[in-house]
């Protein structure tokens, strides 16, 4: 673990971006946030939105398995990049291939940093219901392991 005296400033804006913005940038937001609290503005989105009988809300399995460590995620609506308000961010991770080629277009001839983490998408994963919950834990885990490492507070 780098030391506090040497670590890198925080970024003042993240932006979290996959697909839908309904699985993993929402879980790598709540979990920033939850690691950071308002010490920095933290955002997420999707490259489109996905046609849902439930309107466009979280995945109904990331709500399940980001309560079961106090994040509550039921209010969150998906949006696209075209969406955000302001692209003006510091960092922005991209959470798959997609993600990562629009990334790279919104913050041409900026000073932001880009930082792609390729995370496996649990929507594809067959089973029961146990089955499925287990890899959207793995994916949970994996992000907060990853938001720990680079974020370190």
């Amino acid at each position: 673990m780098v030391d506090d005296a040497v670590r890198a400033p925080l970024p003042g804006a993240v932006l979290f971006a996959c697909n839908f913005n309904r699985v993993r940038s929402p879980m790598a937001e709540a979990l920033l946030k939850r690691a950071l609290g308002d010490r920095i503005y933290v955002d997420s989105c999707g490259l489109r939105r996905e046609a849902t009988e439930t309107g466009e809300r979280v995945d109904p399995f990331v709500q399940a398995v980001m309560a079961e460590i106090s994040c509550d995620l039921v209010a969150h609506s998906s949006k696209t990049f075209d969406d955000l308000e302001d692209d003006s961010f510091d960092l922005v991770v991209s959470l798959t291939p997609e993600a990562q080629h629009r990334a790279v277009e919104m913050t041409r001839g900026r000073a932001a940093e880009i930082e792609y983490w390729p995370t496996f998408d649990p929507t594809l994963s067959d089973g029961s219901w146990a089955t499925r919950m287990a890899a959207y834990r793995e994916v949970r885990d994996a992000l907060a392991a990853r938001i720990a490492e680079r974020f370190g507070r």
